[in-house]
């Protein structure tokens, strides 16, 4: 990495709600990136909680908490934004957890390859107990395309990208919705959609390219908290997003909407198997064959695993549920290393 590369500032992105059991290894992971020239902006949502406090225990000078009426996850990273100095943006969950040299990966992704604008890894899931579960998100990593982002988004959480800040001074927009006019990067008005939501119109509107790094440089962390998600709001939320992804791409979406319509069920019966809600996910999957059925073809060893929890997490008692889960995510997990190992091959050669 050049010394011209170096002396670009890096803007982390924290929106912080109630975030007080993890948030102190979150913000320490990002304190010790290899890539050092970085400003970390925690976004106060009204945090009901000792969040606040626990950040404010940090003596770092890179660190700056801002502090702002309840606006969510989306309203807290537009603010983060126009508070940003740094020629890259970064987002951070206040519950996630970065590899020490994640930063400087993604950086120099981006420096050497100029017509990227969003540079995203893999993932590695952890437990509450930063426990690994030996498995991870693995996502495609070039030539992304927006139906990529709607069916199943490479980006597979808030904290796995790292960004030009030039990507979003090209989807800038103005409105007021509190009372004064503001720019706006993200949605305000979506929840639970506001990253694709933001990612489709990256992709649709400028000619900025999406690309990923093989490694796990991210530890996403599954936490009982986190399952408790209303699954039809999720539906509801997404099919507002085709809604507005319709009224400047209406001939995109028109091809669209199905396959990714049906990849979101998919997602969502997932979600249904992991709180052992078994008959709603074999009806979330009977809905997403019924809209596409090429999503057997195209990914069906994604779909064929979905089925067959949602079947057994149905027929079988709980207990041995459990040992026929456990057993197949040791495989799977096995599977996805060496895939992952494979990628990284390749991503050196």
């Amino acid at each position: 990495m050049n010394q011209e590369t170096i002396d670009r500032k890096a803007s982390v992105i924290i929106p912080l709600y109630n975030a007080e059991k993890y948030i102190k290894k979150t913000l320490q992971s990002i304190l010790d990136q290899t890539y050092r020239n970085l400003e970390v902006i925690i976004v106060d949502d009204e945090s009901p909680d000792n969040s606040v406090e626990v950040c404010q225990q940090f003596t770092d000078s890179r660190i700056k908490i801002v502090h702002q009426k309840n606006r969510g996850l989306a309203g807290s990273r537009n603010t983060g934004i126009r508070h940003a100095q740094g020629e890259y943006i970064a987002f951070m969950d206040a519950d996630d957890i970065w590899l020490p040299e994640k930063l400087e990966k993604h950086i120099n992704h981006l420096e050497t390859n100029r017509e990227i604008g969003v540079s995203f890894s893999r993932s590695a899931f952890i437990d509450e107990q930063d426990t690994p579960l030996g498995i991870y998100q693995i996502t495609k990593l070039k030539d992304i395309t927006p139906l990529d982002i709607l069916c199943r988004s490479p980006i597979g959480n808030g904290s796995a990208a790292v960004f030009k800040k030039a990507v979003f001074e090209d989807i800038k927009f103005q409105d007021n919705l509190y009372g004064y006019v503001e720019y706006y990067y993200f949605d305000d008005t979506f929840a639970l959609s506001e990253d694709i939501e933001c990612w489709v119109r990256i992709a649709l509107t400028t000619n900025w390219k999406f690309a990923g790094l093989a490694q796990p440089l991210t530890l996403y962390r599954v936490h009982s908290q986190g399952l408790s998600t209303n699954l039809k709001v999720m539906l509801d939320t997404r099919e507002k997003l085709f809604e507005k992804t319709s009224s400047y791409a209406p001939v995109q979406m028109k091809s669209w909407t199905k396959p990714a319509r049906a990849y979101h069920q998919r997602y969502v019966a997932r979600r249904a198997v992991t709180i052992n809600k078994g008959f709603l996910a074999l009806q979330l999957m009977c809905r997403s064959i019924i809209n596409y059925w090429r999503i057997i073809i195209e990914d069906f060893q994604r779909t064929f695993e979905t089925i067959a929890a949602a079947v057994l997490l149905c027929i079988v008692p709980k207990p041995l549920y459990d040992k026929t889960k456990s057993v197949a995510l040791k495989i799977v997990g096995n599977l996805q290393q060496r895939s992952i190992d494979k990628d990284k091959l390749r991503e050196a050669s």
